[in-house]
């Protein structure tokens, strides 16, 4: 009950499964007195003069505990353990296959234990998975890309994430992201589907191409055009049709875009998953 009132002041996964479990047994909340959200770290709350603390083991019981799991401690005093076990969102391994077969470098940044990144980084074949990042070293990686002269994209949803989705040269989160994630995210994908990443990119290609065909058209039409209206063949009527013309012809052009959308949404359908993914995303190339 005591971690369930703590939880409700966290978007973090594990924080919902708590207030999901508390649901589920009917259980009072506890009357806290403050909450604050230490990124990367957990949950402090007070109650009174007694101090609670919901995170890493070593946050939570400045060192003392050694235990596996998210600790809840009373006045850096462990009275609580809680595991869980990481389930995928349906469309994961379509994801991030989508991302490789577009010739994309993917590594997870996670500030969860080794143990279950390293599972989720074998299930999704993600050759480097690094656990326990701090949102400090995350940015760190961000900034080490960039200085190996790649552009990477961060996807993240946690608050925890914002340091390094400022430092990408794009970002992404989910609508349901921490407010402070939302707003360091470059795009905001409305859906709960992962291959919202893969399709935005896909998009954005086509687009550039397209608006570089666009840029074509006009110079060509110019090269034409221009010449025959100085030589004096073109009257005003002519004029008017031909430019109206071309710009028909670009707009025309920019609309081949709209058939993709209703193929994404044909592939991802709507199903949803039944539990957030945990671990974090970094795309690079």
């Amino acid at each position: 009950a005591i971690a369930a009132a703590m939880a409700d002041h966290s978007r973090h996964p594990i924080s919902q499964a708590l207030r999901e479990i508390a649901a589920k047994h009917h259980l009072s909340p506890i009357p806290l007195t403050s909450v604050e959200e230490s990124p990367g770290c957990g949950l402090e709350a007070k109650a009174g003069d007694v101090v609670y603390r919901l995170g890493r083991a070593n946050w939570a019981t400045a060192g003392i505990s050694s235990s596996v799991g998210t600790v809840l401690s009373r006045n850096g005093e462990e009275i609580a353990t809680f595991k869980f076990e990481d389930v995928l969102r349906r469309d994961a391994e379509v994801a991030v296959a989508e991302l490789k077969d577009a010739g994309l470098a993917v590594e997870m940044l996670s500030g969860d234990r080794r143990d279950a990144v390293q599972s989720v980084g074998d299930k999704l074949a993600i050759a480097r998975a690094d656990a326990e990042a701090l949102p400090s070293e995350k940015a760190t990686r961000l900034a080490e890309l960039t200085a190996a002269g790649h552009k990477a994209l961060m996807v993240g949803d946690g608050l925890n994430d914002a340091p390094a989705l400022a430092m990408a040269h794009v970002a992404m989160a989910p609508a349901t992201a921490a407010d402070i994630g939302r707003n360091a995210a470059d795009f905001v994908f409305l859906r709960e589907s992962l291959t919202a990443v893969p399709f935005a990119l896909d998009v954005s290609k086509k687009s550039g191409a397209l608006i570089r065909q666009n840029f074509a058209i006009a110079i060509a039409y110019n090269a034409i055009a221009v010449p025959i209206a100085i030589a004096g063949y073109v009257t005003p009527l002519v004029a008017a049709v031909a430019m109206s013309l071309s710009s028909l012809i670009v707009i025309g052009n920019a609309m081949r875009l709209r058939g993709r959308p209703m193929r994404e949404a044909k592939h991802t359908g709507k199903a949803k998953s039944r539990a957030p993914l945990r671990a974090n995303a970094l795309v690079e190339g």
